[in-house]
């Protein structure tokens, strides 16, 4: 079986892109921004399982490596998971508007 996966991956400064690249170019996988491709994926059983195993037997990966795997389930719905690495806080955090408390000073 085949199924359609995006995949987004940080493997830092120092990391196997080469690696990573070459993964991706053997599974024709789509460029889709940096550092995002769209990929055909076969598997058998568990898709996440599939990927993980095949990127991990292609690319060197260190404990800054970090790859997220968007796909559809069984039930035709949007998920997505970490398969290597996990969420940090995102550069943007501090930036958005916030409602701040009103201030009045007084003599």
């Amino acid at each position: 079986m085949e199924k359609a996966i995006w995949v987004s991956f940080d493997l830092g400064l120092n990391g196997d892109y080469e690696g990573m690249y070459g993964w991706l170019d053997e599974h024709k996988a789509k460029e889709c921004g940096d550092n995002f491709a769209f990929v055909r994926y076969p598997f058998s059983k568990n898709p996440v399982e599939a990927v993980k195993r095949g990127i991990k037997s292609r690319v060197t990966l260190d404990k800054r490596s970090r790859i997220y795997m968007i796909y559809l389930n069984d039930e035709g719905k949007m998920k997505g998971t970490f398969i290597f690495g996990a969420r940090k806080q995102p550069p943007w955090t501090g930036y958005g508007a916030t409602a701040e408390e009103e201030s009045i000073d007084e003599p």
